[in-house]
């Protein structure tokens, strides 16, 4: 197991896909547990779903108070003064969570990358370099980090993945802009993005959890 914790729930005995879900800054990996039982998928699906805790680190825009992070933060203005060694970090370890899955035997194309906030923007990095087929990359209020390094890192596969991208409206934390520039960006290199958007914040609502449940579905 990679040295990160996580929570981990087997909707069966020997899940034949994973759904890695990464949680955003300052939460942990049971901001999302209920999701499971809320998406109401179908008892014929044997997935494993794996929700790791960010490592704790000092976020300088919380006075450089520790908290659990997949990278820094230093400015209001998510994508200024971005935080590239621990984004790449992260990403590095979300492909080992990756590859312990292919080792235990699920196939990488049975396998979603999931997350919200900081940890939608690690799920869509890695999703995006990650050198084998995926099942999907989901990114929730949430936008591409490292923009300008995309089109020369993207792996060859990535236009066979299916992206669910996510935002609201009214997004407080991560701006709309930044999320539809990302999924701009993506389109513009013939990734396709599933876009949807709600009249909410920096959170999920019912609609949204309506649309992922046909997205996995879809896809696994």
């Amino acid at each position: 197991m990679s040295e990160l914790d996580a929570i981990i729930i087997e909707t069966q005995d020997d899940p034949n896909c994973a759904v890695i879900w990464l949680h955003g800054l300052g939460a942990d990996g049971n901001d999302f547990v209920p999701i499971v039982e809320q998406l109401q998928l179908s008892s014929d699906y044997a997935i494993r779903f794996i929700f790791p805790n960010a490592p704790i680190r000092p976020i300088t825009i919380n006075q450089g108070y520790p908290m659990p992070g997949w990278y820094d933060v230093s400015s209001t203005s998510i994508v200024d003064q971005e935080d590239e060694a621990g984004i790449k970090e992260s990403s590095a370890i979300l492909k080992e969570l990756c590859d312990e899955q292919v080792s235990l035997g699920i196939d990488s194309s049975r396998i979603v990358l999931a997350g919200f906030s900081q940890g939608g923007a690690i799920a869509l990095h890695c999703g995006c370099r990650y050198p084998k087929p995926l099942a999907g990359i989901m990114a929730l209020s949430t936008y591409m980090p490292l923009l300008d390094s995309l089109a020369d890192e993207v792996d060859e596969n990535i236009t066979e993945v299916p992206i669910f991208m996510a935002h609201g409206r009214q997004d407080e934390v991560v701006s709309y802009e930044h999320g539809k520039q990302s999924m701009e960006k993506l389109d513009a290199l013939n990734i396709e993005v599933q876009w949807h958007e709600y009249d909410m914040g920096h959170s999920v609502c019912e609609e949204e959890i309506n649309h992922i449940r046909h997205w996995l579905t879809d896809v696994l």
